[in-house]
């Protein structure tokens, strides 16, 4: 297992490098491979491509921007994927403090299971804003663009940017949408040319990581946007020469391929399905189960004689005490969102369930759990 170091070395401790250079006293330390006195230039720009991997790079990268200019790896936080990363790209803290676990978390408070960053319900994804919920009530931590001196940006696509979670946690940063990838390095540059104050600049790119689910990390698809990517990055390098601009390229996970064969159903373990008391939430590599305490014995059991070899069975409060989702003192809310079991896959199995009115999907590509695919991921420096 490739488990976060939450000391020195992850995400989060990449924002404390960040956050530190531009005024703030951030409680993680920060990145040992990034000095915030390196941060000293006039633009930051951080690039977030989600899902690409350290060991994507190492085995695909000879030749591009990415390899030239690769300090090194870093990890993710638990688990490895966007739902509990970006939150943290975005407070600059470990779940263990803002507490969003995954893609499906169950909010008690509203006393359903949701899918977290669109924040919809995980059953016909209604907006939960239309009921009049606010997402600051949950993603309650301090917004990083907050916490810092200078004036900030974040850019997403347009379809994302002004969803109920963006604005929560974006802070008082401008917020800009992008349709494509060449508006993407476009409205980067813009800004960066736009005046001499200093300035970071967030910068999510999302389709890396939407092709890895849809047609596997070792796919003609994703190998293709990689190099297009790598293209219009040397393009966009060259327009900001001379900038005094400092870009970190950095990603929250990368992802491994699931044959079907190493898919667990549900639907084929009805005997397990009865010892829930809610769906299964987390990631379907990381699994957090709700089990009714009458059937804790069945629970186990089952997993003992079926899921051997294709899982490891954690109680969920031991892995916040080892410090699973962070350092310091945890969310009260973080309990009641990692269920009372969580289930880490081995190999490259998944485990996956279905509800009535929800969609069906297999993702190839796959996320969440400790694997070095999954967890390690790049740290890529750039001074123009």
């Amino acid at each position: 297992m490739i488990l976060p170091n939450y000391k020195d070395g992850s995400i989060v401790n990449l924002m404390s490098s960040i956050s530190k250079a531009l005024g703030d006293k951030p409680i993680y330390k920060p990145l040992k491979q990034l000095n915030p006195k390196e941060l000293s230039t006039k633009n930051i720009v951080l690039l977030f491509i989600d899902g690409l991997g350290y060991e994507f790079i190492k085995k695909n990268g000879k030749n591009t921007i990415f390899n030239k200019y690769l300090r090194g790896k870093i990890t993710s936080v638990l688990p490895s994927a966007t739902g509990a990363c970006e939150p943290s790209f975005m407070t600059g803290v470990a779940p263990q403090q803002h507490a969003m676990t995954g893609w499906f978390v169950y909010l008690k408070e509203i006393g359903l299971v949701t899918i977290s960053l669109p924040f919809v319900s995980r059953v016909g994804n209604f907006p939960l804003t239309k009921l009049g919920i606010n997402p600051r009530t949950f993603f309650n931590q301090k917004s990083i663009f907050d916490k810092i001196n200078v004036k900030s940006y974040t850019i997403m696509h347009q379809s994302i940017i002004n969803s109920g979670c963006t604005i929560a946690m974006s802070g008082k940063s401008k917020r800009i949408g992008y349709k494509n990838l060449n508006s993407y390095f476009k409205e980067i540059k813009k800004l960066i040319l736009s005046n001499k104050e200093k300035k970071f600049i967030y910068a999510y790119w999302g389709k890396f990581d939407g092709l890895c689910h849809d047609y596997g990390v070792k796919s003609k698809e994703v190998l293709k946007h990689f190099k297009e990517l790598n293209k219009k990055l040397s393009s966009f390098l060259k327009s900001i020469e001379d900038t005094d601009t400092t870009i970190i390229i950095v990603s929250d996970h990368g992802a491994i391929d699931t044959e079907k064969s190493k898919i667990i159903s549900l639907e084929e373990h009805p005997k397990f399905v009865e010892t829930l008391t809610l769906p299964l939430c987390g990631e379907p590599r990381f699994v957090y189960c709700y089990v009714h305490p009458s059937k804790i014995k069945q629970f186990k059991d089952y997993i003992k004689k079926n899921f051997k070899g294709k899982c490891r069975l954690y109680r969920s409060e031991e892995l916040i005490k080892k410090n699973y989702f962070g350092l310091f003192k945890p969310n009260k809310d973080l309990f009641d969102r990692v269920g009372d079991y969580i289930l880490i896959m081995e190999d490259n199995y998944i485990m996956e369930d279905s509800l009535l009115g929800g969609e069906k999907y297999f993702n190839i590509g796959n996320h969440g759990g400790v694997s070095k695919e999954e967890m390690l991921i790049p740290l890529i420096v750039i001074k123009t």
